[in-house]
């Protein structure tokens, strides 16, 4: 088949006529066997209508008559004469179709008939079959190699047609093709050399003339030709396999041809277009596997009448129809949202049939979509996807058609690509307009970018437009004259209504107020996608044009204000900096910085700056005025919780927050020139303090004079918490005002002492004078309390509140004490009962303040108060001369102790711990703990610190001794085994020593049976060895028992004297290997869970003398045992070589 040429015209003139596109060079379209001339007085026609354009309604028949009526014809010409099935899977039928297209092209009924009646009277189409026969795997080898010499002959038959020849045959023939139709209807396919999986890729036309009852047919054969009996003989001793096949040959007629397969396919069917692999069948059940064969089957009119649309190729009707579909599709949508690339199936079945019957190719099929897509996208709102979409399409298919293409066809895809990316370059220079901040726009605007990118990719943009284009730097001359214009179109609607000059700055402040909104855009939206997309940072190319721009414009405005700044120009200059403020803040997130114009912006400021904290000044002082005259010194509520504050306090502290947002407004940029200005504002603020002071101070005096005494308390409550509340803001104004920020930007300009003695210096000025305040109020507070505690008498005048409230509790609190204290018999009451007196009395006493004063004022109460309360409790201890009732009453006292600690940290709310864990507290609490504990307990006590020793011990001054220890449960036995001694003291006077081992389960209140045991005496040895094992019958839970040890006593045997002393070391029995707790639940029937016997070093120790422990124990002389255990203990202090307890 011949090859198809088409030439299109202009892409800016893809819907319109040649005569409208000016006299465009005549479009030729070629087709098999056919050609066609198109008219040529277009030209001169189009010159005459050109006045008729001056009458809309002219203009429009004008249009409808050149644009949509050949096309119309067309559609109707198609659907006259569609052939095949489409892919959609509704079936439409003629009507359907006619009354879409009405729809769609705007044609009336009568404008119908007409047209359909010249459609009726055209001439029919010549139809085919264009059968391309592609390539075909795993056939039947039916020559004597084990391969094929395949062909193909490819037809199409008519079911009257084939009968009739089948009745007319006299000997059944091997051929349908060849005997069913005439020679000239039959084509055939070269043939394919020795192969099994040939490839043809062969095209040809099959014309028919009713598509009903007739049958595209396809045989598959092996070509044989004549061959020697020579070459034959050497085919069989060069492969005797194949003998069967030869024998086979043999006995067919010479030169007949093998059968391979054949594919039969009813033309009714076929879809439009189809390409797939098709099963070759056998004409009997041998060899049923024959392979397949891989086909394309397209129906085409080999000619079509050209009078339906003159002067136009199918490639421009397929344009125009497609447009006319899409957009009747758009007009029809209810929804806003964007065009996706959806059509009716009344489209799409057209579509399919028109491109099909005309032959047009795919290629063509993408480009026309193409072009159409891209001039919707210019006036309908067409999805950005759909565009790059189809541009993939586009690229996919010139990879695969590069060389087949014509010139003219090439250029139309540049020239369509450059038109739309310079298009494209003039949205993103509107991107501010055309694609908002909005969720739904950003990702149009990404997608828009991508396709630019995609454009200047594709290798038909690259070679059909070979000059250098750099899209990064189009993008950024693009959005460079789009700020420009955008700037210029803000600044024509700012305007100043007057020239005065605070309208003048007023229009400039709104100016910069769009500037300044721009820029946070371009940062926080468009610049993220512009760079995601074309690695453009659009935000620092916005910046520094609006820089440029916006520096000129405040130059030239402020260059009128010099000399002319008073206090209402000046506040309407404040909004104005904050926006230039906002503006230069920015610059940190530029990606290269240059030189910038308004990097000195605040030095045009420097008049103003005045203006603005006396403003500020006069406005807060104005607002605490206000605020104390209408204060009527009462705690505000804020729900259940009462604030214990006044109205005023917390207006003063709102008052000072503008302030310090004043200076992080200003951020001024000269290190030198802020520290002014904190200076400034410091004393500004330091003066608002005062002021609010004595205005506080003169307002409760006021209301004061005018209120009952129980009124004139809670009003002084009030005021001493006010000034309290102020304090501690104070407290917290170096950190509101960042000093310490401040400081680190001028430590190369001020030096930190007069840092130190300027800034600090105000703020703990105006501290002490508050500080005086709050001293004044509480003693005018301790004055009123005073004289209404105690009723007729005097008020207590020797002191302020603290003191006073200091001793009237101390007292009370004293002789609370004084009453728990116990004779020699068992008291009666429990330590709960005997303290509550004095929980109820501080409860009752300190109930009043707390609910009136802040907890900075409270706790100056509190802490002298629980200072002397374990003062007092100390005392009482001490104080107690009965013995047989010291531990009952220091049980009480202990018991009150934490008692008083639980009510003055009050669930943190109170005295934290590191003021009521003093070390008098911590005295108090230890001799407490130990005089309330028992004889025994004190014992234990004392063992365990011994136990601690021995653990902490560093070095073996004394020697050292080594055991192997276990503990069996299974006979609860305690094994120690001896080992050896080393580094002795020397004791004899030989400069050796006789020493033995002496082991000493503790203490004797829970080992009361066992007896001690002792090693054998080595004579005249400092480092001897035992070797000796003992068991000690004990049971587990006497092991576990507090306290519980294994005494190492090492010792010099005398004859004529008492055994000189080595050294001692106590084993905890929980270290021993069977003793530790956990081992219990594994016990059961059977388990014996005797544990690895573990070897241990103990250093030697000597006790030091003066032990607490032993002293407490000492004075307990009612007690036979625990004197015997402290006389035995004062013995080994005696023997000890270490120095006295400081």
């Amino acid at each position: 088949m011949s090859s198809q040429k088409q030439t299109i015209s202009s892409a800016d003139h893809l819907l319109k006529t040649p005569e409208q596109n000016g006299g465009l060079s005549s479009i030729k379209q070629y087709s098999p066997g056919h050609a066609r001339k198109l008219g040529q007085t277009r030209k001169i026609r189009y010159r005459r209508d050109l006045k008729d354009e001056e009458n809309p309604e002219e203009k429009a028949r004008h249009i409808k008559q050149v644009e949509l009526n050949p096309l119309y014809k067309e559609l109707l010409y198609t659907i006259a004469h569609k052939m095949g099935k489409v892919a959609a899977t509704e079936v439409f039928a003629d009507s359907q179709l006619h009354q879409y297209i009405k729809e769609a092209l705007t044609m009336t009924e009568s404008e119908h008939k007409s047209l359909m009646e010249k459609v009726e009277n055209s001439e029919p189409p010549v139809c085919c079959l264009m059968a391309t026969v592609k390539e075909a795997r795993g056939i039947l080898g039916k020559d004597i190699s084990g391969l094929s010499d395949p062909y193909c002959l490819l037809s199409i038959l008519e079911d009257e047609e084939e009968r009739r020849t089948r009745r007319s045959r006299v000997k059944a023939s091997k051929y349908v093709v060849k005997d069913a139709v005439s020679a000239d209807k039959i084509y055939q396919t070269h043939i394919k050399k020795q192969t099994l999986d040939p490839i043809w890729n062969e095209t040809f036309l099959l014309e028919f003339e009713d598509i009903a009852g007739a049958s595209f047919h396809l045989e598959m054969w092996d070509k044989d030709e004549e061959v020697s009996l020579s070459q034959k003989l050497e085919e069989i001793t060069t492969s005797f396999s194949s003998l069967s096949r030869i024998i086979k040959e043999v006995k067919k007629e010479k030169g007949t041809d093998d059968f391979l397969g054949k594919i039969v396919i009813k033309l009714q069917d076929l879809h439009c277009t189809e390409d797939d692999w098709y099963i070759l069948e056998p004409r009997t059940e041998t060899y049923p596997d024959r392979g397949r064969c891989h086909l394309n089957l397209k129906f085409i009119h080999k000619t079509r009448d050209e009078a339906l649309s003159p002067g136009r190729n199918a490639y421009i009707n397929y344009c125009g129809i497609l447009q006319r579909f899409v957009l009747s599709y758009i007009s029809k949508q209810k929804t806003s949202t964007p065009w996706k690339g959806e059509l009716c199936g009344e489209a799409q079945t057209l579509l399919e049939h028109y491109a099909a019957q005309t032959d047009l190719s795919p290629f063509l099929q993408d480009l026309a979509k193409w072009v159409a897509y891209s001039q919707l996208y210019q006036s309908v709102e067409v999805d950005s996807s759909l565009l790059l979409q189809q541009l993939t399409c586009v690229e996919y298919r010139w990879h695969q058609q590069e060389h087949e293409l014509p010139q003219q066809q090439k250029q139309e895809l540049g020239d369509s690509l450059h038109r739309f990316l310079h298009y494209g370059l003039h949205l993103v220079s509107k991107y501010r307009d055309i694609f908002p901040p909005t969720p739904s726009a950003t990702p149009n605007l990404h997608t828009l970018l991508r396709i630019l990118v995609q454009i200047c990719k594709t290798k038909p943009f690259q070679k059909m437009n070979p000059a250098d284009f750099e899209l990064h730097n189009e993008v950024a001359d693009a959005v460079q004259t789009g700020t420009q214009e955008w700037f210029t179109n803000k600044k024509g609607l700012h305007q100043p209504m007057t020239k005065e000059l605070s309208e003048i700055i007023g229009a400039l402040s709104r100016l910069i107020d769009e500037v300044r909104d721009d820029i946070k855009l371009n940062k926080d939206v468009w610049n993220r996608t512009f760079v995601s997309a074309v690695q453009v940072d659009v935000f620092t190319a916005v910046y520094e044009k609006l820089d440029s721009l916006v520096a000129a414009e405040v130059k030239e405005t402020l260059s009128q204000t010099e000399g002319h700044i008073d206090q209402s120009l000046a506040n309407s200059l404040f909004p104005l900096y904050l926006s230039l403020q906002a503006i230069h803040k920015e610059k940190a997130f530029l990606q290269k910085r240059g030189l910038l114009k308004l990097t000195n912006f605040h030095v045009s400021f420097r008049e103003a700056q005045p203006y603005w904290l006396k403003q500020m000044f006069n406005t807060t002082m104005d607002r605490v005025e206000r605020a104390v005259k209408v204060d009527k010194l009462q705690l505000l509520h804020s729900g259940a919780v009462p604030v214990k504050h006044s109205s005023s306090a917390v207006d003063m502290v709102a008052c000072i927050q503008p302030v310090c947002d004043l200076w992080e407004q200003m951020s001024w940029p000269d290190p030198e020139e802020a520290f002014m200005l904190m200076v400034k504002i410091t004393e500004d603020v330091c003066k608002i303090v005062v002021t609010y002071c004595h205005r506080l101070k003169a307002r409760v005096r006021m209301l004061s004079e005018e209120s009952d005494h129980e009124s004139a308390i809670n009003m002084l409550c009030v005021v001493v918490n006010d000034l309290e509340y102020l304090r501690s803001v104070l407290t917290r104004l170096p950190a509101k005002l960042n000093w310490a920020g401040l400081q680190a930007r001028i430590q190369h300009v001020i030096g930190e002492s007069q840092f130190q003695n300027t800034l600090p210096s105000q703020v703990q000025q105006a501290q002490g004078i508050l500080g005086r305040e709050i001293r004044s109020a509480l003693d005018t507070l301790s004055k009123t309390v005073c004289a209404r505690s105690v009723g007729e008498q005097e008020p207590f005048l020797g002191g302020g509140l603290v003191t006073f409230w200091s001793f009237q509790l101390n007292t009370d609190i004293e002789t609370h004490v004084r009453g728990m204290s116990t004779g020699s018999r068992i008291p009666s009451k429990s330590s709960q009962d005997a303290t509550s007196p004095l929980m109820r009395y501080l409860e009752k006493e300190l109930h009043y303040m707390n609910e009136n004063l802040v907890e900075e004022n409270f706790n100056s109460l509190l802490t002298p108060l629980w200072n002397n309360s374990v003062k007092i409790l100390h005392q009482m201890a001490a104080e107690h001369s009965q013995q047989d009732g010291l531990v009952v009453f220091c049980h009480r006292l202990l018991y009150t102790l934490e008692c008083l600690e639980q009510s003055f940290h009050g669930e943190g709310n109170g005295l934290p711990l590191k003021i009521l864990h003093s070390d008098e507290y911590k005295t108090l609490k230890a001799y407490l703990t130990h005089h309330s504990l028992s004889s025994h307990q004190l014992v234990d006590k004392f063992l365990q610190g011994k136990i601690w020793e021995q653990r902490v011990v560093a070095g073996e001054k004394y020697g050292a001794v080594t055991l192997l220890t276990s503990y069996r449960r299974s006979d609860q036995r305690l094994r120690v085994e001896v080992l050896n001694a080393v580094n002795l003291l020397p004791m004899d006077s030989n400069g050796l020593s006789d020493p033995y081992v002496r082991l000493c389960l503790e203490p004797h209140h829970t080992f009361p049976l066992v007896e001690p045991r002792c090693t054998g005496i080595k004579r005249r040895d400092l480092n001897p060895l035992f070797d000796e094992a003992f068991e000690f019958l004990v049971g587990l839970d006497q092991c576990q028992a507090p306290g519980a040890c294994l005494l190492v006593t090492v010792l010099d045997h005398d004859i004529l004297r008492m055994d000189d002393f080595e050294g001692e070391a106590f084993l905890s029995l929980k270290d021993i290997p069977g003793v530790a707790k956990g081992g219990e639940e594994k016990d059961g029937p059977g388990f014996r869970p005797d544990a690895t016997p573990a070897q241990i070093r103990l250093p030697l120790m000597h006790p030091k003398p003066n032990d607490n422990i032993l002293k407490m124990l000492e004075s307990r002389k009612g007690e036979r045992e625990i004197q015997a255990f402290v006389k035995k203990r004062r013995q080994r202090e005696k023997q000890s070589r270490e120095q006295s307890q400081p």
